[in-house]
């Protein structure tokens, strides 16, 4: 197996938005609550179109160029941080290349955009735990450390 980590390219959205469906139906059916609602097609376009406009920074890791997993980060500004910062919205490994490293190089490739942009920080949000321990887990070991409180939202 060898993982390479590439920027994603707008046509490769599709198979993209699919991996997001997969994250989104992992998460629902491991708190059993529909906290999502997801169009794989409007997904795919919304994503196509983040690219296009540079909104939004994706870096997908292949096996033998079949998309494995990706990384999708933002762009936020906050006081707090001190100045602009990086937002990881979404990091999905497919299961069977789960604990073989592919998480770690996507999170290395964030980090060097982070680096290259001026970033203060990079921040994500976990899913609920207790049944994401080892997505915690995880995290801790690529040295991000929990800094209270919970992510809330208010639709509109």
């Amino acid at each position: 197996m060898t993982i390479a980590i590439k920027p994603a390219a707008p046509e490769q959205s599709p198979a993209i938005a699919e991996m997001v469906g997969q994250l989104l139906a992992e998460i629902m059916s491991r708190i059993d609550v529909k906290a999502f609602n997801f169009d794989r097609n409007q997904t795919a376009e919304r994503l196509r179109q983040f690219l296009v406009d540079q909104k939004y920074f994706v870096f997908v890791a292949e096996d033998a160029g079949k998309p494995v997993g990706f990384i999708a980060l933002y762009e936020s500004y906050a006081l707090y941080a001190e100045g602009a910062f990086g937002t990881i919205a979404e990091l999905y490994v497919r299961p069977q290349y789960r604990s073989k490293g592919v998480g770690k190089k996507l999170i290395g490739r964030a980090r060097e955009l982070a680096a290259a942009k001026e970033w203060t920080r990079l921040e994500v949000t976990t899913p609920p735990l207790p049944q994401f321990e080892r997505t915690l887990e995880f995290y801790g070991k690529e040295r991000f450390t929990i800094t209270g409180g919970r992510k809330l939202k208010a639709g509109l």
